[in-house]
This record gives C-alpha cells, sequence and structure tokens, in this order.
C-alpha cells in the first residue's frame, strides 16, 4: 500500500470505526469508600461525622491517581453523610469535574442490593459513574457484582468496573468484570 493522502485517510477513518466499536456499549463504574473520618468528636452521630487529616490528605492522592488515569465522570452519585459528602466535594474539585453532584440518604446504611437497584435507575446518557458510599456495602456490592473476594475496600478505596451493556438497567455479575481496585496505602 502506498502512503497516500486518500490511503492515510481511509486508514484512520478504519481505525476511528474500530475504536468505537470497541468502546460503545461498555459503562464504567467506579465504587468508591468515603476517605478516613474523624472520630475526635465523641458528640456528633455517625452521619455528621466529617474527615481527619489522613482522609484529607489520601482524597489529593487519589485525585492525582485518578487524573493520571485520564478518569472523569459523567456522574457522581453520593451518600449524603458528611464524610461522604467532603469525600465526593474533594475528589470532585482536585480532578476537575464540573458537573454536579447527587446526593442520596439511600446510600447511607444502604443494603448492596438498594445500591445496585439505585445504579440500574442511572440513565444511560451516563457513561462512566462515580458511587461514593461505605462499608460494608462498598464491599459487599463489590462481590456482588464481579468474582473476585475483596475482604475490605478501606477508606478511599477505589473498586473500577467495566459493564459490558449501553444500558444501566441491564448491570449484573455476568456482565461485569474487575478493571482494577486501588487505595491510598499503595501511593
Amino acid at each position: 500500500m502506498q502512503y497516500t493522502l486518500a490511503n492515510m485517510t481511509k486508514v484512520w477513518a478504519l481505525s476511528k470505526l474500530l475504536a468505537s466499536c470497541y468502546t460503545s456499549g461498555m459503562k464504567k463504574l467506579y465504587l468508591i469508600r468515603h476517605a478516613k473520618s474523624d472520630w475526635s468528636d465523641d458528640s456528633q452521630s455517625d452521619f455528621e461525622r466529617g474527615l481527619n487529616k489522613r482522609g484529607e490528605k489520601a482524597i489529593l492522592t487519589m485525585a492525582k491517581v485518578l487524573k493520571e488515569k485520564n478518569i472523569m465522570p459523567d456522574l457522581i452519585l453520593s451518600s449524603s453523610a458528611k464524610r461522604t459528602k467532603l469525600t465526593s466535594e474533594g475528589l470532585s474539585k482536585n480532578i476537575g469535574y464540573k458537573g454536579k453532584i447527587k446526593y442520596s440518604d439511600t446510600l447511607y446504611m444502604a443494603e448492596p442490593e438498594e445500591v445496585l437497584h439505585m445504579i440500574q435507575e442511572i440513565k444511560d446518557k451516563y457513561d462512566t459513574v462515580f458511587i461514593v458510599g461505605h462499608n460494608p456495602e462498598t464491599t459487599e456490592l463489590t462481590e456482588l457484582l464481579v468474582d473476585e473476594y475483596i475482604y475490605n475496600v478501606p477508606t478511599l478505596g477505589i473498586v473500577a468496573l467495566n459493564v459490558d451493556s449501553e444500558h444501566w438497567g441491564n448491570i449484573k455479575a455476568e456482565n461485569v468484570t474487575l478493571d482494577f481496585f486501588i487505595y491510598p496505602k499503595m501511593f
């Protein structure tokens, strides 16, 4: 094949077509546990606990990793508890996310099946979604969706999942694979 402009254009068009075929129909789900919480004030309820210094530092670390991996959500869903709000807002700010964070009381103390139902209700226009929540729900939901045993998702652990479907409503263990699992002590 000669390297003519016409041939180069055809090769470029074919590569774009193949790339779109490879990536279409794939959703990305990031299950994120909140950063390390502050237990110094016994008068605060569990719902009102904020973050400690280690948690605040971990947000910067994990945001840097997400940026290095070129990960940007289309949507962030977060528990309405204070520590998850602070985690969502910190990650959002430090990765340059410009969208709105949607807070949900359902994500606080939810059963994994409840969170799964919430995911299945996400509009299909969103391809990359962060769910910022708590444990044990984050670990249990991970194990419900992938054939991997993860003993514990530590604070600010991020479980990245590939969902082989164009529709969030179709998410189930058979079409979800683990992409990666990271947490602050790795960095």
